[in-house]
């Protein structure tokens, strides 16, 4: 009878990477997420239309998928925790201009900052998580560092429009910057080398070894996947707070409570999807959850005035459906690359994901239009709609993965 490795516990050693590197992911998603519940502020006070929050939101995202792509082909030639804490000092840096931006043109300049060191944290993340943990164990750690996430729900953003109500809107920034720098401290003195990627590296160029990561068919149909499902999931995230406010109904102060529950949601959803996703096919949970998001997305965008309590209830049966696919999509991914290849093959495809992001933000952008400040937004369904087909789509390009991801464990068991 073959054992139940998913089971064996983590070790003392093992729980501080995967805390200190779910807090390092906590300041990053805050930073990237805490502008959608900031929208409506940032649009009302910076006399903003809808084209060009598209663009604040996506200039990031672009920059670091750009960023990520350069140095996809230095990213296995160094010890991964000096390579991890260069770019999050870099980011820390950027959130503090993030904080110290008056006016729009500055604000795009330090999310362009911000986003080529930050983009490139979660593919190293990505990267130690592959090499110090089997396949057997990963959809449970992913689980654990997803609930940053989660934790920026529910603590951070909350916390964040608290700061912005009380002082302005660029408070939530320093907050973060000032966070980060206390993990980064942390991880310099307690965080081992990551190194044994070092040992099986080849004698290649770094132009060489991202155009050899590049090259496998493989792994492009990873990409391919990461870039489907990075479409779907950015196009309703930027006008989240905006669609809330001026077409739901909700306050100001109803706002932060809306993040929180979705959240607290999410926490208690994600370890357990881990767990469920080292237990059962991966593909078969995606495909499920899929499904699931796709209704509730055209559900939601569909919404016109709507109690608070029914506004949250939908959203944490979106979460539900989008966290879900999360873990056992990005789980099956990290299976595709070689170990000498895990860092080219994650920043790659952490930068495709950006990119793909980005340009999702800043069609909704084009597709989302608002008449003046406090008037609804139209178009929102639209969006809904194209989510949808393109998580039809993703499931095939998931499917595909499985294949692959399949066939290399047994070739690794013989």
């Amino acid at each position: 009878m073959k054992k139940d490795t998913s089971a064996t516990p983590f070790t003392s050693y093992q729980k501080f990477v995967i805390i200190s590197l779910a807090l390092t992911l906590f300041t990053v998603v805050l930073d990237f997420m805490v502008m959608s519940p900031l929208g409506d502020m940032l649009m009302k006070s910076m006399s903003l239309t809808t084209s060009q929050f598209g663009l604040a939101v996506s200039a990031y995202a672009i920059s670091a998928g750009i960023s990520g792509m350069l140095t996809a082909g230095f990213a296995d030639r160094f010890d991964r925790k000096k390579l991890l804490l260069f770019f999050y000092t870099g980011f820390i840096i950027g959130t503090v201009f993030c904080g110290l931006a008056y006016n729009y043109w500055l604000l795009i300049a330090a999310r362009i900052f911000t986003g080529i060191f930050g983009g490139v944290i979660g593919s190293i993340s990505m990267a130690i998580i592959t090499d110090l943990f089997d396949i057997h164990h990963r959809g449970r750690v992913m689980g654990f560092i997803q609930m940053g996430f989660g934790a920026s729900q529910v603590l951070g953003i909350p916390f964040s429009l608290y700061l912005a109500n009380l002082w302005d809107w660029q408070a939530p920034f320093m907050f973060v910057a000032i966070l980060g720098a206390i993990i980064a401290l942390v991880i310099l003195s307690k965080m081992q080398p990551v190194t044994k990627h070092l040992a099986m590296q080849q004698q290649r160029s770094a132009v060489a070894h991202l155009w050899h990561t590049l090259a496998k068919r493989h792994y492009r149909m990873g990409f391919l996947t990461t870039c489907l499902l990075s479409l779907g999931g950015f196009m309703m995230m930027p006008f989240g707070s905006a669609f809330a406010i001026n077409n739901l109904g909700l306050t100001n102060e109803q706002l932060p409570l809306l993040f929180m529950f979705s959240g607290i949601s999410t926490l208690l959803i994600m370890p357990v999807i881990g767990r469920v996703s080292d237990k059962v096919d991966k593909f078969k949970l995606f495909t499920g959850a899929s499904l699931w998001m796709i209704v509730m997305a055209i559900i939601y965008t569909h919404l016109s005035t709507t109690p608070f309590w029914v506004v949250v209830t939908l959203n944490i049966l979106m979460m539900m459906g989008v966290m879900s696919r999360m873990v056992p999509s990005g789980a099956l991914v990290s299976a595709i690359p070689d170990m000498a290849d895990r860092g080219a093959f994650m920043s790659i495809n952490s930068s495709l994901q950006q990119i793909a992001g980005g340009l999702a933000a800043a069609v909704a952008g084009m597709i989302v239009v608002q008449k003046d400040k406090t008037s609804p937004l139209q178009h929102y369904d639209t969006v809904g709609y194209i989510i949808g087909g393109l998580t039809i789509v993703s499931i095939y390009m998931l499917y595909r993965v499985n294949v692959l991801a399949k066939s290399k464990m047994k070739e690794e068991k013989l």
